[in-house]
Order: structure tokens, then sequence, then C-alpha cells
């Protein structure tokens, strides 16, 4: 009986955020496609359990992730030095594992694709990330080791250009497959029954740094609450090292007067659809969003949505239709978004309702793992 083929997939993270947990459906559809799977994390975290429970095996091994705060010399050259050192290691891994092909899961972690073309591995990069913003240099490069990969998974039309227009020899390469977001195991609560009068609870689900916009939420709140509406935030999500001033920075200005007692700071929270429930309006305001799991999310869980007209959120949003679309990074015009929500109950139920039909259509893990099967089934 032949040997089942097999997938090494490296990624850069433990943690439950966007591409943590679509990595969870790549797994899923890895094992629906006969073949067998092996995760490498650079640590430990919440997510190893989660893989294993998809039939992953899973390993933790020491390699470099490349940062945002690395992009300078210092941080370049110690990032270079600690590739030189883990990939004696990382080839040891493949050679162990033995897998067919090697899928680097999001371009942080660009040595794997190194790792497989060194062993002669089929190689393939899953994109989750749509950096369109800085020097064009520093564009380039982060797209440039791209080429290693045999083939391209990206999460959205955004991300595609981004990587083309950078360096226009990856575009034959490209497949785009948007995630696959699983909605609630029950079905979810209905809308809230309000006034135009009555309290108002908005809520927004992400990493807390300034490219997911919440500084953006809670100056919308603050403009809502100037207008003389009872309304209040909840943010859900931590930060990462290194970030921790950003998070300062809004416990700052939550507790200054306008905004005093109307921002709840709950950390991280998995799941997220009890917290979703208690919304009259989600709002994901972020600045750039390859993608927008949190999005998909709101639309699964039946609310409302206010999401910023950028990248992936807008490819996700149809404006006026299954949710709302807001300039990014402008606080009055969120709230106006917002605003018009809260003082239509029809409208609201009409978008809550569309947006869940829409989701269910677009965006559901057996689309995804159907795509990614696909892909699997046509490696050589």
């Amino acid at each position: 009986m032949p040997t089942a083929r097999s997938v090494l997939i490296a990624h850069p993270s433990a943690d439950l955020y966007g591409s943590d947990l679509q990595l969870l459906e790549t797994i899923s559809a890895v094992v629906e496609a006969g073949w067998s799977a092996h995760v490498v994390l650079p640590a430990r975290g919440p997510l190893v359990p989660l893989l294993q429970e998809r039939g992953a095996s899973v390993s933790c091994r020491s390699f470099p992730v490349l940062r945002k705060s690395m992009i300078n010399l210092p941080g370049l050259f110690g990032l270079v030095l600690g590739v030189i050192r883990s990939l004696p290691g990382m080839l040891a891994e493949m050679r162990r594992v033995g897998a067919d092909v090697v899928l680097v899961n999001t371009v942080t972690i660009p040595w794997w694709l190194l790792a497989g073309r060194l062993t002669r591995r089929l190689t393939v990069g899953h994109v989750h990330e749509a950096e369109d913003e800085g020097h064009r240099i520093v564009l380039t490069a982060l797209a440039l080791p791209n080429l290693l990969a045999h083939r391209l998974v990206v999460n959205s039309q955004a991300s595609a250009a981004t990587l083309t227009g950078s360096v226009s020899r990856l575009s034959h390469r490209i497949t785009v497959v948007h995630n696959g977001v699983p909605g609630p195991a029950e079905p979810p609560l209905p809308l809230h029954v309000r006034s135009v009068a009555d309290p108002a609870t908005l809520v927004v689900v992400a990493r807390l740094s300034p490219r997911k916009g919440v500084d953006v939420a809670l100056e919308a709140v603050a403009a809502l609450r100037t207008q003389g509406r009872d309304v209040r935030l909840v943010v859900c999500g931590s930060v990462f090292p290194g970030y921790e001033w950003f998070e300062d920075a809004l416990r700052v200005r939550a507790a200054q007067p306008d905004l005093r007692g109307a921002v709840e700071f709950r950390g991280y929270v998995s799941p997220t659809w009890p917290v979703l429930a208690e919304a009259d309006v989600v709002v994901v305001p972020s600045r750039v969003e390859p993608f927008g799991n949190t999005a998909v999310e709101a639309l699964l869980a039946e609310r409302p949505l206010v999401a910023s007209n950028t990248q992936g959120l807008a490819e996700i949003v149809v404006d006026g239709s299954n949710a709302m679309l807001s300039a990014p990074g402008d606080a009055k015009a969120l709230a106006a978004q917002v605003a018009l929500i809260l003082d239509d109950p029809a409208l609201a139920n009409r978008l809550a309702s569309a947006g869940r039909d829409d989701a269910l259509s677009r965006f559901s893990p057996e689309r995804y793992r159907s795509s990614m099967r696909g892909l699997l089934n046509d490696a050589p």
C-alpha cells in the first residue's frame, strides 16, 4: 500500500489570531485530501493542541520571525545571523519529516522556502499580508523571497496586487483563495431590539496595534458620545511584544473625561461569539487589513458591521448591502456610519441578516478546504 503524501507546514506563531486560526482549516484540507500534516512552530502555545485535534503532528524548533520592528540595519543584521544559525536545524527537520510539499504560512518566515528549495521539495507560500506602504525598496525586498515558492496562495486580491506590484514575475504563481471562517456552533442570538434612544454597545476584536485602528474606534465613540448618544465600546485583543506602548496610549485615552467609563478592555478573547453577541454594531477600523476574519465573524454572528474601506475588507463588504464601509483612519466617518445603523433599526436588521447569508455563501470553511484540496491534488 503506498505511503500517504505529506506536507510540512512552517508557521510563525502558536497564537490564536487570523492566520493562526486559518492554519487549522488548512490542516483539515490536508487531512481530507488524504495527506499527512506536520507543523513546525518557533514555540509552544495555545494553537498546538488545536492543530493536533485536526490531525497534525507538531514540533517546535527555534527559527527567526520577521517583524516590522526589525526593518533597520541592526535588526536586519541580527535577523541574518539568526537565519544562518537556524538553517541547519531547519534542513534537518525537513529531512526528518520527509515531506513532499513545504507550505510556508505567511511572508514572515521565507527561510523555510529556502530550506524547501535546498532539499528539493515543492514549495508553496501562503500569503496573509498586504504590505503596500513604505519605501519601494523595502516592499520589493519583502516580496522577492516569494520567488523561492513554486506556488503562492494569497488570501485576497489586495494581497495579490501588493505582491505583483513589487515583483511582477510572481503573477503566474498566484492563486487567490479567500479565508474560510467557521461560524458559531449554535445559531446566533437575535439582534437586540432597541429604540433609537437606547444605550448601544460597539465591539472591536483585534490585535492592539496602530494598523488595526483601535484608536480610531475610541475616537469614533468619543464623537458619538459628544452627540449625546449613550454608546460604549468593548475592546478585545492583546499586543505583539514591543507594542505595549500602544495599549498604554489607548488606556490613557479611554481614561479622559469624554470616554471615562465607556471603554472596556477585555484582553484576548476566544471564542469571540459571546462578545459579538453583545454588540449592537461591530466595528473593524483597520488601516491595513489583507483579509479580515473578524469582519466575517461579525457577519456570521448576524451583527451589523462597519469596516474600513481598505484592502481585503473591501472584498468582504458590499457597502450598504451586507455591511457598511468607512474611510480608514477617519473617526468621524466611522461614527457617522455607526450612527446611521443606530438610528435605523430596520437597516440594522437588514444588514445583519444579509451579512450572515453572504458570509455563509462566500467564506465557508468547506469552500476554503475544497480550494486547498484542489491545490494539493494538483501537486506533482
